[in-house]
């Protein structure tokens, strides 16, 4: 029975006959791997989801945390699923096998974590311990590294990320938290935070905070920025846990969605002895943050993912069993027989809107994962910088793109259910409230655009943003002679125009002065190049499909012009189907949205700064 988590045939497809990731197991960092190995581990991964993560989702939601003498408790059904997720290493792919972890590609790494994201209230814990184990293993000393990641890498101890302050959220620059230094080399955190996910929980013995403060004296803004380790205990000098930090748990958000995973607002030092060592260098917080807050974007790009495949899967198979309404042939007639609302062909165009949106971006956070591979095991610099020139301009997209289009495909499945899509006996409504904040957290979509238009296009004077568009040239340069693909590949290689005329458009802005044009416009902008990104990745699978569909029906000895006997080998064969369900979603998704594109464009020329000019007294009487 198909999976209603993840599409795992799609899965297969993206990282084999895609990306062919095998390949990179020909080079001496994965050596030790095989497709055979990755793919044990995506079934592993599908177990470990559909027994463990996806049954206590709705429980957990409705359990929720519970804040008791300043210890956060989380829902008892993840005391399990946490020692089982630990035992299986999940928590320890990425990391390189001399501090205890696997040292698997990215690619490999997202792919398992996709089985798991949906149920992010809990993967959130030991995905947070995972990034912040990154810093300490990038920017600690060899002192901090063997005292803290050895039981971070093995998931005994959790990990937060600290940044958010009351009066401080996206601006962290002004952060008011304080570092005082001490004689020892030491220092004492005093402060607020807010918004903290996995603050406090009962899963981890520890629980190593990263934490932006300024240490006193330093400079405003963000250069004046540091960032310190503080332990939930401090650790001793063998390893032991000694005394309680300073800090205390004032409340756990009340939220829209999450309420299994516990956001907390914490105050540190309110007794003057708040431990913190510094990581990294004095003045360097946000550039050693960054590493994290980069991870963490990707991370909400395969939640988004996740949230948005599971909701389509569960869409289909509602489609497939709710009876309802009579065939719009039959329309005439009233005892005509009920049909699945599949059959009606404003459920058929959501549907496929949905497969469309779920697979492009399944195939963008896969791809960026392959980006961070190709650059791990290139072998000149040029290459390297190629790679990593894909992964900064793809980030934002599959962050803020990814996580509104998620969001819109949850939407629609709960549209597909109707009336009972609203209601808690189906799971849609959880999905819903639980995937609104990934369009917030980790720099809410606004900033990822303007992160685009003010940073990512102008990278070494533009040129990752153009390697991104050789890539998607030399995709349509290799559709355009299929006749079936023909009208498709010159429609994306328009809107592929249509996106380098708007980036230069943008520049001849700042020539003349006109700086809030592109300011005001980076959002749309950032949705145009998330729906070009898409149609690429789309008409790059359908070139795959087609290749693939044609040598079947070959072996099959069937034609596409013998229409009965085609229908019928689509029908009855699993990889045909498959197959042309890739090019009927390309289709769709490049004649019905690609098209989106173009108006978006017009918009943006039009240089309309109305919402710059209006008077805020206008907004309201």
């Amino acid at each position: 029975m198909p999976s209603l988590i993840v599409d795992a045939r799609d899965q297969q497809f993206i990282l084999h006959e895609m990306l062919e990731v095998e390949r990179i197991c020909q080079t001496e960092q994965y050596a030790d791997f095989s497709q055979d190995t990755f793919d044990m581990i995506l079934t592993e991964a599908q177990k470990l989801a559909t027994e463990e993560l996806y049954p206590i989702m709705a429980e957990a939601d409705r359990e929720g945390c519970i804040l008791r003498d300043g210890q956060v408790y989380l829902p008892q059904c993840y005391q399990r699923a946490y020692k089982l997720y630990c035992q299986g290493g999940w928590n320890a792919m990425g990391f390189p096998p001399e501090i205890g972890g696997q040292g698997l590609p990215a690619v490999v790494r997202g792919a398992a974590h996709e089985w798991f994201l949906h149920n992010f209230a809990f993967v959130v814990n030991p995905g947070l311990a995972e990034g912040v184990a990154h810093l300490i293993e990038v920017y600690g000393s060899e002192e901090q590294k063997q005292r803290y990641l050895p039981k971070m890498v093995s998931g005994e101890w959790g990990g937060t990320m600290c940044l958010t302050e009351p009066n401080a959220g996206s601006d962290v620059g002004n952060l008011a938290t304080k570092a005082f230094r001490q004689a020892d080399g030491t220092y004492r955190i005093q402060g607020t935070k807010q918004f903290i996910s996995s603050a406090d929980q009962d899963l981890t013995e520890n629980i190593i905070h990263p934490v932006l403060a300024r240490i006193e004296g330093d400079p405003a803004g963000t250069k004046g920025i540091s960032i310190f380790l503080v332990p939930k205990y401090i650790v001793n000098t063998d390893g032991s846990l000694g005394r309680r930090n300073d800090y205390q748990i004032a409340k756990i958000e009340e939220k829209m969605g999450l309420h299994a995973s516990a956001t907390c607002v914490m105050n540190f030092g309110d007794n003057g002895d708040c431990y913190g060592e510094l990581l990294g260098q004095e003045r360097d917080g946000m550039k050693v943050m960054f590493q994290m807050m980069n991870e963490a974007r990707l991370g909400v790009g395969l939640q988004s993912l996740a949230a948005a495949s599971i909701a389509y899967l569960h869409a289909l198979k509602y489609a497939k069993e709710r009876l309802q309404g009579s065939s719009i042939l039959d329309f005439k007639n009233a005892n005509a027989p009920r049909v699945p609302i599949i059959e009606h062909l404003d459920i058929r165009r959501m549907l496929i809107w949905m497969k469309s949106n779920v697979e492009s971006l399944r195939a963008m956070a896969y791809f960026i994962g392959y980006c961070i591979d190709k650059a791990h095991i290139a072998g000149d610099e040029a290459e390297k910088d190629k790679w990593q020139g894909l992964l900064e301009v793809l980030t934002p997209i599959i962050k803020a793109y990814g996580s509104d289009i998620a969001f819109r495909v949850v939407e629609n499945a709960m549209q597909v259910y109707g009336g009972y899509g609203f209601c808690a006996e189906y799971p849609i409504e959880q999905y819903l409230r639980d995937v609104k904040i990934a369009s917030i957290y980790e720099g809410a979509n606004g900033i990822q655009a303007l992160d685009l238009v003010g940073r990512k296009l102008g990278m070494r004077k533009g040129a990752y943003f153009m390697t991104l568009i050789g890539e998607m040239q030399a995709t349509a340069a290799k559709t355009k002679d299929i006749p079936i693909l023909a009208s498709l590949s010159a429609d994306v290689l328009a809107a592929v125009n249509t996106l380098t005329d708007l980036v230069l458009f943008f520049g001849q802005c700042g020539k003349e002065g006109k700086f809030l044009v592109p300011i005001s416009q980076a959002y749309p902008f950032l949705m145009v190049m998330g729906k070009v990104v898409s149609a690429w990745l789309l008409l790059w699978q359908a070139g795959i499909a087609h290749a693939k569909l044609d040598a079947l029906a070959q072996t099959k000895g069937v034609s596409r012009q013998e229409q009965e006997a085609w229908k019928g080998f689509v029908k009855d064969n699993q990889d045909a189907a498959y197959y042309a369900g890739k090019l009927s979603g390309a289709q769709y998704f490049i004649k019905n949205v690609l098209p989106e594109v173009d108006a978006a464009a017009k918009a943006i020329k039009s240089e309309d700064l109305s919402m710059a000019e209006i008077a805020q007294e206008s907004f309201a009487a």
